[in-house]
């Protein structure tokens, strides 16, 4: 099948959050079956952009109301993330170097949008799928049904894979213009609650409609900022698929970010090696358990808890655990962090913003991974931890529920607790510091059970293919 990936992002490419990894990896595996997977995005101007070779695919124009613009579609000539990638530009648009954040956000991707489907519409043949990841695709499936000057791709299927429910694209109907023409009897799908929105539009016009994990898809028909009633009603063409890791990437046996190597039989060697240099190069005790955290210091990932608990994980268990923090966001919560770092000197640190070469080496180095999150659809964090024998901490919600197993269980590799508050952090914590203080016998059992655990592409790029054949 030729499958056709529409995203706002794709690892290594530009990549703000867990949808990157997904897109950078899925059509890679996908091209490995036998299949032929594209990707097409914005031409942000990254690093990655400038350090590779590209060749003008198509150059078209169309309108978004009365802006008349040009847009070129260039490909990456050496084929190397394993498919074929296409970028589109579009002038006072896409030409940015962050992904999200301006405030012609609405804009930008409703271009990109309507750049892609114009493109496709010159195709000389019709892909089998046109597969649409988060709201910034959402309006496609619409768009290629309804709006008049593309609707010769309405016999194309269309999925849409949902990475983060509670980002939904929301606009104004004084925006409705901005679409292309299109049929205004079907004003139906495209609004919820008296808005445009995107997201709902996407589950609504889809042919099929995936989440990343089995329990997001149960969340989201009873917390789905808003859409709960949809998602019950549309429940008949949704799946759920847990997310894959790329193992050519996260693989500690040949990380390529990693002065250290390990496999299973030589883990504890591999990451006390790892942990000397984190704990080196942030003043922290190697001989105490390390706790990290990595991600993104935001509401949904109980960010602004990690402070309080922090503080009361420390004073319950006497500064008898260190911390290592990761990630950037909320600026207030930001400061609270640094702040820490003054009070807990030799047991605490933090590094404001992403660095991909450190946070594989937390992942190699620690003995913990933090992920206290309000929603978590999928969660690869976890993943990579588990890759690295490094045991998860996680609330139990979401894909962070379908992946991790407590350790009170049986055979349970990780460590999990009910709500998104301190006290419940804290006590995730004190079962840590007491694993790693009095069970060290089970602690390796664990870390080997965990690394052993297949969390490859291979087993979910065969639940999507199947999701296209159903389709055909």
């Amino acid at each position: 099948m030729e499958i056709i990936h529409v995203s706002a992002e794709c690892y290594p490419v530009a990549k703000a959050g867990g949808l990157g990894d997904v897109v950078g990896a899925l059509p890679k595996y996908q091209t490995a079956m036998g299949h032929y997977a594209k990707v097409v995005m914005p031409m942000y101007r990254t690093k990655f952009l400038y350090q590779n070779d590209w060749a003008i695919d198509f150059k078209g124009n169309a309108t978004m109301g009365d802006r008349y613009f040009e847009y070129t579609v260039i490909k990456e000539k050496t084929n190397k993330l394993g498919f074929d990638l296409y970028l589109v530009d579009i002038n006072g648009l896409l030409d940015r170097e962050k992904v999200y954040g301006y405030s012609d956000d609405t804009e930008r991707f409703l271009a990109f949008q309507i750049a892609v489907v114009d493109w496709l519409s010159h195709w000389e043949h019709h892909p089998d799928i046109i597969h649409c990841h988060d709201h910034q695709a959402g309006l496609i499936p619409f768009m290629v049904k309804y709006c008049y000057d593309y609707n010769k791709l309405a016999s194309i299927p269309t999925v849409f894979t949902i990475h983060n429910g509670q980002y939904q694209g929301w606009m104004g109907w004084d925006k409705s213009h901005l679409i292309p023409r299109w049929d205004n009897w079907k004003s139906g799908l495209l609004e919820w609650k008296k808005n445009i929105n995107p997201l709902a539009s996407a589950v609504k016009n889809a042919w099929k409609v995936t989440t990343v994990s089995h329990s997001y898809l149960e969340e989201l028909r009873y917390n789905s900022n808003g859409l709960e009633a949809l998602f019950e009603y549309e429940k008949g063409k949704c799946v759920g698929i847990l997310n894959g890791i790329d193992a050519d990437v996260w693989n500690p046996e040949t990380d390529t970010y990693l002065k250290d190597h390990f496999t299973v039989e030589t883990v504890a060697e591999g990451k006390a090696a790892s942990k000397k240099l984190l704990c080196q190069q942030f003043n922290l005790d190697e001989n105490k358990a390390l706790i990290i955290f990595i991600g993104r210091l935001v509401g949904e990932k109980a960010a602004d808890l990690l402070p309080d608990a922090i503080l009361s994980s420390m004073y319950a268990l006497n500064n008898g655990v260190n911390f290592l923090i990761l990630g950037s966001g909320d600026p207030h919560v930001e400061w609270q962090l640094k702040q820490l770092a003054g009070q807990y000197q030799g047991n605490y640190n933090v590094v404001i913003g992403y660095n991909e070469t450190l946070s594989h080496l937390m992942y190699a180095g620690a003995d913990f991974l933090l992920m206290p999150s309000r929603v978590e659809p999928c969660g690869l964090n976890q993943m990579y931890a588990m890759q690295y024998g490094t045991v998860p901490i996680v609330r139990n919600t979401g894909g962070l529920r379908d992946t991790v197993v407590d350790m009170g269980d049986w055979q349970g590799w990780g460590i999990r607790f009910n709500h998104a508050s301190v006290g419940d952090i804290t006590h995730g914590i004190t079962r840590a510091a007491g694993l790693f203080d009095h069970g060290q016998t089970h602690f390796g059992w664990m870390r080997q059970r965990m690394m052993e655990i297949d969390n490859s592409w291979e087993n979910a790029v065969q639940q999507y293919i199947n999701v296209y054949t159903s389709l055909k």
